[in-house]
C-alpha cells in the first residue's frame, strides 16, 4: 500500500504500529530524501493478508495522523521514466 501525506516526524515503526491492528505487517517503510535523510512524507506498507490490507486501506484512508489526513491506496508498480538526455552534469565532452 502507498501511504501519503504523512507528517515528517512519522517513522517506520510508527507506520507499522498504525497498521498492526488490522493484521500482520510484513514491512513498513518511510521514504527519506537521499541528501538530507528527512522524510519525504510518504511510505509503503505490505501486509501478509489481502483482506486485512483492504480493511486497513478502507479504515485508515483520510484518517488524521500526526495532524494530517493521510491517504492510503493500493501501490502501483513504478513506471519507467523517459531518459533525461545526456546524463546531466552540464558539460559535454564532445565539442566540435
Amino acid at each position: 500500500m502507498y501511504v501519503s501525506n504523512l507528517g515528517f516526524n512519522v517513522h517506520d515503526e510508527d507506520l507499522k504500529t498504525l497498521f498492526t491492528p488490522y493484521g500482520e505487517v510484513s514491512s513498513a517503510r518511510i521514504i527519506n530524501d537521499k541528501a538530507t535523510g528527512q522524510s519525504r512524507g510518504f511510505g509503503f506498507v505490505e501486509m501478509s493478508d489481502e483482506t486485512a490490507a483492504k480493511k486497513a486501506m478502507a479504515e485508515l484512508n483520510d484518517k488524521m495522523v500526526d495532524g494530517r489526513n493521510i491517504k492510503v491506496v493500493e501501490a502501483r508498480p513504478k513506471e519507467d521514466r523517459p531518459s533525461r538526455g545526456d546524463g546531466g552534469g552540464g558539460f559535454k565532452r564532445n565539442r566540435w
